[in-house]
């Protein structure tokens, strides 16, 4: 700087230093030169924060319609995760409005939960667990029939057993017996 120069106070409100837009010299300062610039300060962006909530919105406008128009057996697989077996003594109206509050809340999850295929199976697993027509070994290990005590199959190590019978509901023995407690559920 040439000439004489008359230094000021910087005073910071509410943790902001607000710089009047008369002064350019100091925002240029501020946003081009300081070495401190995005470590000690940010120099806020009004459109890039625009462009994050509109994106967030739009995620929960998305999430709030899948919600409105999933079917209660996928409502139920989605708030088991949320919830775990509460779900089983909520009424379907209670279900649909967790449902909602929970796609609003958590949009980005909730649309990756409606986009897996696991959450299902998992599902029915645990309901078939609760009904009795598995079980599961104490050491959460092995699945039996409920009825015989019939091994089904075995957990693979440092596997949540559910997600294990998940995916072995899509093998060829899994497949069968799938069908087998689907029959039960509607019997």
């Amino acid at each position: 700087m040439k000439g004489d120069q008359r230094l000021e106070h910087v005073i910071f409100r509410n943790g902001m230093l607000i710089v009047e837009r008369e002064k350019t010299i100091l925002q240029k300062l501020l946003s081009l030169y300081h070495p401190d610039r995005d470590v000690m300060f940010y120099e806020e962006k009004p459109v890039a924060n625009a462009i994050g909530e509109i994106a967030w919105l739009e995620m929960e406008i998305e999430a709030l319609n899948a919600a409105q128009s999933i079917d209660i057996d996928m409502a139920e697989a989605i708030m088991r995760v949320e919830i775990g077996s509460k779900v089983s003594d909520m009424s379907s109206k209670e279900l649909r409005r967790d449902l909602l509050l929970y796609a609003k809340r958590n949009p980005e999850l909730f649309l990756e939960l409606v986009n897996d295929e696991n959450v299902v199976l998992r599902n029915f697993g645990i309901r078939a667990t609760e009904m009795g027509i598995l079980k599961l070994s104490s050491d959460q290990r092995t699945f039996n029939w409920g009825s015989n005590d019939r091994k089904l199959m075995t957990v693979p190590f440092d596997e949540h057993p559910y997600s294990a019978l998940a995916a072995w509901f899509k093998t060829d023995e899994g497949m069968e017996v799938y069908s087998n407690i689907e029959k039960r559920f509607n019997a």
